[in-house]
């Protein structure tokens, strides 16, 4: 009994002796395999994940996974796929460690996987087409209901059933939400379902698309685990969370990627793709050569929103040309005639470029644009006024999303009379803003697609070049 207890002390002894082990970073991902990065299943999207030449990569679920990595201190590699079921597939076999691509709450995804904590809401939207009559009843429609596969439409429309058994939809495999947009936009397809975030986005690009009924609330966005050995990255994200939602990263992404579409105007977004087509080419090289370091669409889109690229623009206060400009702006800035093209867009560009110097140094740089763009629009006191306020009431003075709430509070005396240049057109300054910005965002789509147009007809030339050749080079050979 003695040797057994002795045994025992000095097994406790070894074991103590031993180091303790820190998990390296590329261990925290699993338990049972180092792993030295961090792979995230996606979808592409707008506001999920997009991979540009001019941006990069971007999106809502790509910029927090980059933070994740950054927490764990693992390089990211972001990994998307191009339906849902392939993208299940993957995190059920463990080729990637989670799925961030908007992807909504059922009770369907709770059964097979582990769910992340919430990003964001939506509410799920029927679809349709502008022109068409609107549903009244989702137990009538005069037409088919056409959704993704493995989708949360689906789960939707199973509830639905349950109350309308009548209900019936197809399901397709090879399209996603933006194939089914487009689809409803030429009238091939009569309905689709979406969530409403994704319908505001594209709606900047097909303004013949129309939200119809609700067709369930406040759908949480969330990331996906797998079902089995992700404990211990599940407590990881969960820590990061609480951290990014208190830093107001949350918030402040929700602003970048959705605050900005919630105006949507069906007549000004037809009128705009159709300036892009007809009057763009003729200013566009302008627009390029002048930008500078500045994206040129950024350029362009406040052009459109000041004269809507008319040379000859001038409003009731006197300002004129392709960017409208004060005597004194043009002025400063070297233009003799406001209403040359060239001229206009050249001191525009030099006046925004030098407003965005102007900006604190406090505010963020990928920010600094938006604070430029208000004070373009109605003067940099009143947008120092403006983060004053913002400031006392305890919100962020360099984070655009609070100054653009506050703005609108310069048109009232209770707290213009606090501020050093008084009453202000707050109001307009944010809808300023957020209309460049829908103006940039579509002219960024308008562009991919017709690079991707380029790229496709250049490989189908080069196709027909190389089997035009086969036979002249089976002429060139040797005669046996």
């Amino acid at each position: 009994m003695i040797k057994q207890f002795a045994a025992l002390l000095l097994l406790v002894a070894l074991s103590a002796c031993q180091p303790n082990e820190t998990p390296q970073p590329e261990q925290i991902i699993s338990p049972s395999a180092k792993r030295t990065e961090l792979k995230v299943g996606t979808l592409y999207g707008p506001q999920i994940y997009l991979n540009s030449e001019e941006l990069g990569e971007s999106g809502f679920d790509y910029e927090m996974a980059n933070k994740f990595s950054d927490y764990l201190g693992v390089p990211l590699r972001m990994i998307p796929f191009t339906n849902r079921k392939e993208l299940f597939n993957a995190l059920k076999s463990g080729d990637i460690d989670i799925i961030a691509a908007g992807i909504a709450k059922t009770p369907n995804r709770y059964k097979q996987f582990k769910l992340g904590p919430t990003m964001y809401k939506v509410n799920q939207v029927l679809v349709y087409k502008e022109g068409t009559p609107e549903p009244k009843d989702i137990a009538s429609l005069p037409g088919e209901i056409t959704v993704v596969s493995n989708s949360s439409s689906v789960y939707t429309l199973t509830q639905l059933q349950k109350n309308y058994p009548s209900l019936m939809w197809s399901q397709v495999d090879d399209k996603d939400y933006e194939d089914l947009f487009a689809l409803v936009a030429k009238g091939e397809v009569n309905y689709t379902i979406s969530d409403s975030n994704s319908l505001l986005i594209n709606q900047r690009y097909l303004p013949e698309l129309r939200a119809g009924m609700i067709l369930d609330e406040k759908v949480e966005i969330v990331w996906l685990l797998p079902p089995n050995d992700s404990d211990r990255l599940m407590s990881k994200l969960l820590a990061f969370w609480h951290k990014e939602k208190r830093a107001g990263t949350l918030e402040r992404l929700n602003e970048k990627y959705f605050g900005h579409v919630k105006r949507f105007d069906y007549v000004d977004t037809r009128a705009f793709i159709r300036a892009i087509d007809n009057v763009l080419p003729e200013y566009r090289s302008l627009f390029e050569e002048y930008a500078g370091e500045l994206d040129w669409r950024k350029l362009a889109a406040t052009s459109y929103q000041e004269s809507h690229w008319n040379p000859s623009a001038r409003s009731p206060t006197g300002v004129r040309g392709m960017m409208m400009l004060t005597l004194p702006t043009a002025a400063s800035v070297g233009v003799s005639n406001r209403l040359d093209p060239e001229q206009s867009i050249r001191g525009g560009a030099q006046y925004l470029k030098d407003m965005i110097k102007r900006v604190p140094e406090s505010i963020p740089e990928s920010q600094r644009i938006w604070f430029a763009l208000a004070s373009y629009n109605i003067g940099l006191g009143h947008v120092e006024d403006a983060r004053r306020l913002t400031q006392s009431m305890g919100m962020d003075p360099s984070a655009w999303r609070d100054v653009k709430k506050v703005l609108p509070l310069l048109q009232q005396s209770k707290y213009y009379k606090q501020t050093r240049y008084g009453y202000a057109r707050g109001s307009e300054a944010v809808h300023y803003v957020d209309s460049i910005r829908r103006y940039y965002d579509t002219l960024v789509w308008v562009d991919n697609q017709s690079k991707q147009l380029i790229e496709l007809e250049d490989d189908t030339q080069e196709a027909i070049a190389e089997t035009e050749m086969t036979p002249a080079e089976d002429t060139l050979a040797p005669q046996g």
